[in-house]
């Protein structure tokens, strides 16, 4: 699908075979901020998610993709999620597995493809990304493909014992 390859990266659908990396990473304490993971999961609960990943994204209401570079290595998930066809919006998330792998483009090239996606053939009229304060890096990210900050949900996460501010971020579709 032309839509999902960029120059540096393809999202690609998850297949069985993607049981090892989704459970690395679902299972990374590090990645729990960005993801609202608080405990691990199972291999049996991972395989149970890929057996169902094949469902239609208006019926499981997300869509998660293996982000993969030109070598066709895995190097993270992008996710749909929180999708509301009748309002025409979705939340996006990103998750670059490896530091190695980061700062590269990637992040940016992969938000690109899903949005031009959502856009392109979910027909949506937004998306947006919730970022926990102090994530620079997304920040960075999001800013850079045009989001704009719509908003600060104070004290919304408990994390590692103090509370942090999320800032809501809206990429609307201007094109009707």
């Amino acid at each position: 699908m032309l839509t999902l390859r960029g120059e540096k990266v393809y999202l690609r659908a998850l297949e069985p075979e993607d049981l090892d990396f989704v459970h690395e990473l679902e299972n990374t304490e590090d990645f729990w901020e960005v993801s609202a993971t608080r405990v691990p999961y199972s291999r049996f609960m991972i395989r149970k998610y890929l057996e169902n990943a094949h469902r239609d994204i208006y019926d499981y209401k997300q869509l998660r993709l293996v982000i993969c570079n030109n070598e066709d290595k895995n190097i993270g998930l992008i996710d749909i999620f929180d999708l509301e066809p009748r309002d025409r919006r979705a939340a996006l998330g990103i998750l670059i597995s490896e530091a190695g792998e980061r700062r590269k483009g990637y992040g940016a090239e992969s938000l690109s493809l899903i949005c031009n996606y959502c856009f392109r053939h979910l027909a949506l009229h937004q998306v947006y990304a919730n970022v926990t304060e102090g994530n620079l890096a997304s920040v960075k990210l999001f800013e850079g493909q045009n989001f704009r900050k719509a908003g600060i949900k104070k004290d919304w996460n408990f994390l590692n014992g103090s509370f942090k501010d999320e800032i809501l971020y809206q990429l609307i579709n201007d094109v009707h």
